[in-house]
């Protein structure tokens, strides 16, 4: 069906937005796409982004980096350590992972682009102007009207760590097609980043497999981040067995520790011969997050550890898409740092400070660091 003019970015003259549905109750860590199911549309009629009013492009044309997947809404407590019900407000942050590194490498001085699709409400229209305003592509974002902007309640424990609760059923980002995929701009990427979530349903699974094939038939290096998120799979082998179904199409993955565990059934994440397991034969590099204590890098001839910055955690929200978004800033502009090993040690060593800093702010999208705050704050890493 074909596409029809994005209606203006501008308050004025935007449509206005029916009330957001009321959803069922539902606890911390349970989805409400599981907890009340609705059928996937196979098709549906969107609208492609604006860029800047007067029709330029409000960033490269050409990014490095291509990121693709969901961009959402967290609600974030304006305290911590307390639950859902009993948070007495919420922040409202841009977030979702692929879209939090592409805003994460354009704050730092490079060039990306976000493909996927909100709705054509108005916190659609919201997250399209962040995009717009952090200076990241939007060209390959799409609007659907018969969709919702997917919603993310997050309770921040008191050290900072997190739990979640969805509003998808199904929200915009489910329904990407393949045929709606902007494949000029896929082949422009010298870096096409992907994470696991869009893998979970029809029909975006096939839109995210088309994409990524796009991009490595075309050159592109893979990065891939599971960005394991369990209440949104059916069950925790679906999500297993999701997550690796494309793990050997990657150049690069980053997992937590937590995720290691995971993917190994339950093995030691700190012991290197486990992680060496999820090392496939064309890998590049594997990275393995620590939080405060920093990474772990794994590849055919190198291995080894880079210390973190310790702060004071406020909210952990997309602190491991501030630490992707700090390497792949730094292997858009030379991929030989794979090669040399100081140089791998130093761009990690920035990519851990990246990830640092965005703890110390709520939300992931408002608290992505400037390429001036990382090396303000980089004499404080441990060696």
């Amino acid at each position: 069906m074909a596409l029809r003019a994005a209606p203006p970015l501008c308050a004025a003259g935007r449509l206005p937005s029916p009330r957001l549905p009321r959803a069922g109750g539902s606890r911390v860590f349970r989805s409400l796409s599981s907890a009340a199911p609705a059928p996937l549309r196979t098709s549906a009629v969107c609208t492609r982004a604006l860029l800047n009013s007067d029709g330029t492009p409000g960033a490269s044309d050409s990014p490095h980096v291509v990121c693709f997947g969901e961009l959402l809404i967290d609600f974030v407590p304006t305290i911590s350590g307390v639950s859902l019900a009993d948070a007495p407000a919420f922040k409202k942050a841009p977030g979702g992972a692929p879209a939090n590194v592409a805003v994460g490498i354009a704050r730092l001085g490079g060039s990306s682009a976000f493909i996927g699709k909100v709705g054509d409400d108005e916190f659609g229209y919201m997250l399209a102007d962040i995009l717009k305003e952090n200076n990241v592509n939007n060209q390959g974002l799409l609007f659907d009207p018969h969709a919702r902007t997917a919603l993310a309640f997050v309770t921040l424990r008191s050290d900072g760590e997190r739990e979640f609760m969805f509003y998808r059923n199904p929200s915009a980002d489910m329904l990407l097609e393949e045929k709606e995929l902007d494949l000029d701009l896929i082949r422009k990427a010298k870096i096409f980043h992907h994470g696991s979530i869009s893998l979970i349903t029809e029909p975006c699974k096939t839109a995210h497999i088309a994409a990524s094939k796009v991009a490595k038939d075309a050159g592109a290096l893979i990065s891939y981040d599971p960005n394991l998120r369990l209440p949104l799979w059916a069950s925790a082998e679906s999500a297993r067995d999701g997550i690796l179904s494309i793990w050997e199409t990657a150049d690069i993955i980053k997992v937590s520790e937590d995720e290691v565990s995971f993917l190994t059934n339950g093995e030691d994440p700190y012991d290197d011969s486990v992680v060496k397991k999820l090392i496939h034969p064309n890998l590049k590099l594997l990275l393995v997050t620590e939080g405060a204590d920093g990474c772990r890098y794994y590849s055919k001839e190198l291995s080894g550890r880079v210390g973190g910055l310790k702060v004071a955690a406020v909210d952990t929200t997309g602190a491991g898409d501030a630490f992707v978004a700090g390497i792949l800033s730094q292997l858009a502009v030379d991929f030989s740092i794979l090669q040399d090993e100081d140089r791998l040690r130093e761009a990690l060593k920035f990519a851990n400070v990246c990830g640092a800093l965005t703890v110390t702010e709520r939300g992931a999208i408002p608290a992505m660091p400037t390429r001036q705050q990382v090396a303000d704050a980089l004499i404080d890493v441990v060696a």
